[in-house]
């Protein structure tokens, strides 16, 4: 990874790799994805997951308070709900569950 917060391809691939684990129904959070990486913070993955997260079930990567990613159209709390995971009445999903 680079000073400027720059993530280089080997730091893409192992944060893509550990996102594409996430079983359907579950999520995991930005800052679980970068401790299991080893290196990087939830800003790191957050950038790789703007960038390069369509090659990957991007919607199961929430913030840490449990709120899916915002962008396309808010599609991530239909596609979290299609898949069976504990939505929240306020869109946000229980990472504890």
């Amino acid at each position: 990874m680079e000073a400027s917060g720059d993530v280089d391809e080997e730091y893409v691939e192992a944060v893509l790799r550990v996102v594409d684990a996430v079983q359907p129904g579950h999520v995991t959070t930005y800052g679980a994805v970068a401790a299991v990486v080893g290196r990087g913070g939830p800003r790191q993955v957050g950038t790789v997951m703007r960038l390069h997260g369509d090659r990957v079930a991007w919607w199961r990567v929430v913030r840490a308070d449990g709120r899916p990613a915002d962008c396309h159209g808010g599609a991530a709390v239909e596609l979290l709900r299609a898949e069976g995971a504990s939505v929240r009445p306020d869109g946000r999903v229980d990472v504890r569950r």
